[in-house]
């Protein structure tokens, strides 16, 4: 009998939508063993560089009516440290993609061999963090950088090469243009917006690094209004992400357009539960609606 919620990024194969974001349980194996357990179709690890990095001191997250505020500052051990958590997700039938990234084209191109060497099933290229100075946001807001990027990659490795965009751009289209004519191949959209919060006693900001990305419920519009826009400007498989909570939110990024979900904050919220929950009532919204698959409702709010 055939899976109504299988779905295919490139040459990953999922056996449901919904992906672990990077950031959130992904430090180890069987953290995301756990998530995987859980319902998730696939995880992504924490971004991780070639050398270890400490972050940026505490206070790195603040809670907010809408959401999190977070400047961790990539805290990560080293690609290399995670050949170990590999083994207990080696052994399931998910994919794991490493979130990987660095200062230059040619950073991102030797994390990306070593992540793939390691066990990786796809790299997500984080070039959409947008609190750490000379990578993330800085380097995903200009198309040709980018386009070095993703070409230095794709020079080094075979596995799928994810583009996780910012949308703290004037035109996100013309970034996933750029990742596409480079190689790319999918889109995710969209990473944190950044923001900041004040403390009213102290009146100065709360979070170490004055900065940070707001992720949660408050960014799910400005994420559904990225994946719609980028449906239509390139022809490669889009990943939503941003604010998603619940199956109704999830069937939205999928009208918009998305074939794959990533879940993030929502889990600081309400457990690892989310996934089923999530994935159960994409099956029911399926089955209520007459649809055979998912593949009947991507990108159905452009056709009607």
């Amino acid at each position: 009998m055939t899976n109504p919620l299988a779905t295919q990024i490139a040459d990953l194969k999922l056996s449901n939508p919904t992906m672990l974001a990077a950031g959130v349980l992904g430090y180890t194996g069987l953290s995301m063993k756990r998530v995987i357990e859980s319902g998730a179709g696939a995880v992504v690890t924490k971004s991780m560089g070639i050398e270890p990095r400490t972050g940026y001191g505490n206070p790195t997250v603040v809670q907010t009516d809408c959401g999190l505020l977070n400047a961790m500052g990539l805290p990560n051990p080293g690609i290399s440290h995670f050949e170990e958590e590999m083994k207990e997700l080696n052994k399931l039938n998910a994919p794991t993609i490493f979130s990987i990234y660095g200062f230059s084209p040619e950073d991102f191109a030797e994390v990306a061999k070593i992540a793939v060497e390691i066990g990786a099933a796809a790299v997500e290229l984080n070039v959409s963090c947008p609190h750490v100075k000379k990578a993330g946001a800085q380097v995903g807001s200009d198309p040709s950088l980018l386009m070095e990027i993703v070409k230095q990659v794709k020079s080094q490795i075979e596995k799928p090469v994810i583009v996780k965009l910012t949308p703290n751009v004037t035109d996100i289209t013309e970034i996933a243009k750029a990742a596409q004519k480079a190689g790319a191949d999918a889109i995710c959209a969209i990473n944190t917006v950044k923001a900041m919060a004040i403390d009213p006693e102290t009146c100065k900001p709360i979070l170490a690094n004055k900065y940070g990305g707001l992720s949660g419920t408050a960014i799910k519009p400005i994420g559904l209004r990225c994946v719609y826009d980028i449906y239509n400007a390139v022809d490669i498989p889009i990943i939503g992400c941003g604010g998603i909570s619940n199956w109704q939110d999830a069937v939205e990024y999928l009208l918009a357009g998305a074939c794959a979900l990533q879940i993030g904050t929502a889990i600081a919220f309400q457990d690892i539960t989310v996934f089923k929950s999530v994935t159960d009532g994409i099956t029911n919204y399926l089955e209520h609606k007459g649809f055979n698959n998912l593949k009947d409702i991507i990108g159905l709010a452009h056709k009607t």
